[in-house]
């Protein structure tokens, strides 16, 4: 079994080279490149960058690791109804088209951040900035930790050192080469991605016995059930999964800076629509294809278990087993997907680091220092350098989590629906002032954290137990699996079963599936916080704009809300740009002669820039 389970020569050469190729792309924008070293040119590529690769980053960052190893196992062990949280970003599209992304363009914005201030004030920027950094801070030792675990899956090296080595080659490229140095990694990084989900689908199918085989398997295990129930508490039903891909996909691209920081640094709105309608498409094919993958890894091994042979230890860890076994014969295969996985990986990540530390930077050291070019890019890469460091300790507690796609959920289902609320709120609620929505936000927030945390203490206690949908081990010598059939022999499974006898009184538990016990919001399924978020960010700050009053003398700028919501404004609230007051302008007297009027034009351009 170890030498069916372990890369060749072939494989480290074509995984060497993915990576030297990323770091490459860095070096040559760090040291190379014939453009200027300004914040606007590390952050936006001066707003000069491409279409179709921005496509493809927005793309690859979306396809982190996690999607690459958990989609597939989580269709594995749930059956198909993820399938909707991919569906649903067709309908996300729209949204993120016609009415998000022009207000970005309209108002002039970098930062998606800026807009929150633009429409609220800054207490409400600082509020959603600390939630983009502190998920960040959750998030990327994840992201990191994943494509490590495939890595050590299948070649026995120790899992921390794989995260040194390739968490370093992501810093370094990122802190050189800026934002172009992400757009076009994730552009190679993306073709590898694409090439390798081919190959296991093509190749996963014929071994399966085609695709016939393929959904007959699966249909006969229960893994191609639609579930329309309307009970939250089931893990993945039709409509929670949709609901909760809708805000998935609406937070990660419309209302997050990693790829807001790519959108806006296209050179026009016309651009950035393209951009979108390809990655939407792109995301949709892609991801329909892994989560497809588990259902043709399902077939692969109905009947003969690897879990259940003991030779893969967690679900999140079937899809290096599935590659190996597949792919292991073929020289590079499993290399090539080995750097598929960690493309993804390092899609995400630089992505991330790169806005995080834009955000850090403008957000949080600025005001307190006096701001150069120069200094504002040596401080940037030095935040990248620290969460660096930090993403590589972070891993020594992501080891201990069960399921990654569980975890991810629930910890992007504190803050994204609440962000995107506030988001919302300010582009469709005239009505709403800035203390109801940071109070509306805080309020979920809590409540997230509240739901959360009682949760995870009902599945320690077993009152939420999500067992996965059952497979066997008596077909594996029918389908010649000599792998697996040795592990079984090996491990002595032919021992007698014990048998227990059941309760007369079935316990009260909450399953994958279904529940005997009164409801409760505590098990709620985790593929609806951020829908939850949403909900209860509005429930609070639509009642509180009828408490918290704006002035009656303020003004809007019409700009500020989607082009959906403008012509129905009542003309008290708003006024046209050329009446609205330039806030903290001091009216300059206008002089006789000349030259003090040029005066007073120098010092009025420079309260403007102020």
């Amino acid at each position: 079994m170890v030498s069916a389970l372990t890369f060749g020569i072939t494989d480290h050469v074509v995984f060497v080279l993915m990576l030297c190729a990323s770091l490459a792309i860095g070096v040559y924008f760090g040291f190379f490149s014939k453009a200027k070293n300004t914040t606007e040119e590390y952050l936006r590529g001066s707003k000069k960058m491409q279409t179709l690769p921005i496509a493809i980053s927005l793309v690859a960052s979306q396809l982190s690791g996690i999607a690459i190893m958990s989609v597939p196992a989580e269709t594995y062990t749930f059956g198909i109804n993820y399938i909707f949280m991919v569906l649903s970003m067709v309908l996300v599209l729209p949204v993120l088209i016609y009415v998000v992304v022009p207000v970005f363009y309209e108002n002039n914005v970098s930062n998606c951040y800026e807009y929150l201030e633009m429409r609220f004030g800054k207490l409400m920027r600082k509020v959603v900035t600390a939630t983009f950094v502190l998920n960040c801070c959750l998030m990327l030792p994840v992201y990191m930790f994943i494509p490590s675990l495939a890595f050590a899956q299948v070649t026995g090296i120790n899992i921390h050192l794989i995260n040194i080595l390739v968490c370093s080659i992501c810093v370094v490229y990122t802190m050189l080469g800026g934002i172009k140095a992400v757009v076009w990694t994730d552009v190679v990084q993306g073709a590898i991605m694409l090439i390798s989900v081919l190959l296991v689908g093509v190749l996963g199918t014929m071994q399966a016995g085609g695709l016939s085989s393929v959904l007959e398997s699966a249909a006969k295990g229960g893994r191609l059930n639609f579930d329309y129930r309307l009970d939250p508490r089931i893990r993945m039903t039709v409509w929670n999964c949709f609901a909760g891909g809708f805000l998935m996909w609406l937070g990660h691209i419309g209302f997050n800076q990693s790829c807001v920081q790519r959108i806006v640094a296209l050179p026009s709105y016309a651009h950035a629509k393209v951009s979108l309608i390809i990655a939407g498409f792109g995301i949709v094919i892609i991801m329909s294809f892994m989560s497809f993958t588990g259902i043709i890894m399902f077939a692969r091994y109905y009947g003969c278990d690897p879990m259940l042979a003991g030779l893969v230890s967690k679900p999140d860890k079937m899809m290096p087993f599935f590659i190996q076994d597949i792919m292991g014969n073929l020289p590079g295969m499993p290399g090539i997907f080995i750097s598929c996985v960690f493309s993804a990986a390092l899609s995400t990540l630089s992505a991330n680091l790169n806005s995080l530390a834009g955000v850090v930077y403008f957000d949080y050291i600025k005001p307190f220092i006096r701001h150069t070019e120069a200094r504002a890019n040596a401080t940037m890469k030095l935040i990248i350098v620290i969460i660096g460091i930090y993403c590589v300790f972070g891993g020594l507690m992501v080891q201990h989590f069960n399921s990654i796609i569980q975890t991810v959920l629930s910890i992007t289902g504190i803050s994204t629906g609440a962000v995107g609320a506030a988001f919302l709120l300010g582009m469709f609620c005239p009505r709403v002032t800035s203390k109801a929505a940071i109070s509306g936000i805080l309020f979920s927030i809590a409540f997230m954290v509240l739901i959360i945390i009682k949760s995870q203490m009902h599945f320690k206690a077993g009152i939420i137990k999500y067992d996965i949908l059952p497979n066997s081990l008596d077909q594996c010598e029918a389908k010649h699996l000599h792998t697996i059939l040795n592990a079984i022999h090996s491990n002595n499974n032919t021992t007698p079963v014990t048998v227990i006898e059941k309760p007369t009184v079935p316990p009260l538990v909450t399953s994958a599936f279904g529940s005997n016990r009164d409801f409760s919001i505590f098990d709620i399924s985790f593929y609806l916080y951020k829908f939850l978020g949403l909900i209860l960010t509005f429930l609070w700050a639509v009642p509180m704009s009828y408490i918290c009053k704006r002035d009656k003398h303020e003004s809007l700028n019409p700009k500020l809300f989607t082009p959906l919501v403008r012509r129905f404004l009542p003309p008290n609230l708003v006024l046209e740009m050329e009446e609205l007051p330039l806030k903290g302008v001091k009216e300059l007297p206008l002089k006789e002669d000349s030259e003090s009027n040029l005066k007073n034009c120098v010092k009025f351009d420079a309260q403007l820039r102020d």
